[in-house]
């Protein structure tokens, strides 16, 4: 036999099976069953984990989306610093990305030319045909999960300080502490999904830090200068009153704020409520005077504020009363109300600062602030308020038609009102500048 013989043998059972398919296409309609088979997944044929073989494309889809249920419920097990939490598959947002499995299931010996449909056919008699199923992320979903979570996980460093006492400031050494590292964390999630997980319960091992305490010694030892100090009375006020300043300044006082960090009254002080050791007292409340658990915290506020000022800190954010206050006067307030009013300053010195709460049973309530004044010598600063105009009081009144004609009855006897400026004065070598 001649070389071109033997090159063309190999393709006889080939072009035999083509013919035989033409002839049966040819030779009428096929039959119910042949019809059925037509439309199911060939024998073999896996999306992922589930077998798929044999079934309708509905059957495959009810199939796939029960697996994509038991994946939702599967429990993940995150661990780290010995400790460990439970988040299920669906609250991490993990979803099936090829969405078009059951299709690509079913043109498997059936779709392309003659030869690929015989290849997929051929190979099914000697294995199985899967089709990955890969799992996606929703890495938004997941950070707040895992971030929500990882509090439970993590033992927070805690910062080297300082103590005052006896007018001399004390070093209080710190402690170590482990943190999950969120990001990194999500990509072991991420990387396990994809290349180990099996759609059941399952145990990860986060990815946690060591985190070193906060300040050395040598940083905090050059907090010595009072850079700011102020003082307000509350001898006239209720018992309540005066305990809700004690207990909101007993919260403040010795915070060391390090360079940079921003410091918040209202998420120190707070929750104002029963649990968080405040009674009830007057409070301002839309231009009226209620009772409200922590009424009063708003003097401690206060009086902080005039000693951030003093010290010439940055003031971030601060707001005043619906009312004049009598402890200071006008424009030199700073209101606490929910999370809508709040007084927030930063260390924008060089070293830290250590903010002092000193109050007593005589009425007064004081702030220093003490830090490394860079300030020349000589310098000095005032604040003066200026009330720029007043508004007279608006009484409202109601009719009452029961009562003869003319007759009305006070209904608010209102407020003076009042736009003032705060001044800041600034001295070198006593001279106004």
């Amino acid at each position: 036999m001649n070389n071109i013989s033997k090159k063309w043998m190999k393709w006889i059972p080939l072009f035999t099976l083509a013919a035989l398919c033409i002839g049966f296409a040819g030779g009428g309609a096929a039959t119910k069953a042949e019809t059925a088979e037509n439309h199911k997944i060939a024998d073999g044929v896996y999306i992922g984990n589930v077998y798929v073989g044999g079934m309708t494309e509905e059957e495959a889809v009810d199939a796939i989306s029960a697996y994509a249920q038991s994946v939702d419920d599967a429990v993940l097990t995150l661990n780290a610093n010995g400790k460990s939490v439970e988040v299920s598959a669906q609250e991490l947002g993990i979803t099936f990305q090829n969405t078009n499995a059951v299709q690509e299931a079913l043109a498997v010996g059936r779709n392309g030319n003659l030869i690929k449909r015989y290849k997929d056919k051929k190979d099914l008699e000697h294995g199985s045909k899967v089709f990955e199923l890969p799992l996606g992320l929703n890495e938004t979903a997941a950070r707040e999960v895992l971030t929500a979570k990882a509090e439970k996980l993590n033992n927070e460093a805690v910062d080297n300080g300082l103590i005052r006492e006896n007018g001399q400031f004390q070093f209080i050494e710190g402690s170590s502490g482990v943190e999950v590292n969120v990001e990194k964390s999500l990509m072991t999630i991420e990387d396990y999904l994809k290349n180990n997980w099996d759609g059941t319960d399952a145990s990860i091992d986060l990815v946690a830090e060591v985190v070193e305490p906060e300040g050395t010694k040598e940083e905090l030892a050059k907090v010595k200068d009072l850079l700011g100090s102020y003082t307000t009375n509350y001898s006239t006020s209720s018992a309540g009153r005066c305990a809700n300043i004690s207990v909101a300044a007993g919260k403040i006082n010795g915070t060391v704020l390090y360079p940079g960090e921003e410091f918040s009254v209202g998420q120190t002080i707070g929750p104002l409520t029963a649990a968080g050791g405040y009674e009830l007292a007057g409070a301002y409340e839309n231009g009226q005077t209620v009772q409200s658990y922590g009424g009063g915290v708003c003097q401690v506020s206060t009086t902080l504020y005039n000693a951030v000022l003093k010290a010439e800190l940055e003031v971030t954010q601060r707001s005043n009363h619906s009312m004049i206050v009598t402890y200071v006067k006008p424009s030199m307030d700073a209101a606490i109300a929910g999370d809508y009013k709040d007084l927030v300053f930063e260390n924008d010195t060089d070293a830290p600062i250590y903010v002092q709460g000193i109050y007593n049973s005589g009425g007064s309530i004081t702030f220093n602030i003490y830090g490394h004044d860079t300030r020349k010598a000589g310098h000095s600063v005032k604040y003066e308020s200026k009330t720029i105009k007043t508004t007279p009081v608006k009484t409202q009144t109601k009719k009452d038609s029961s009562k003869p004609v003319g007759y009305s009855e006070v209904e608010s006897s209102g407020h003076v009102g009042y736009v003032a400026e705060l001044w800041k004065i600034t001295y070198e070598n006593g001279k106004q500048v």
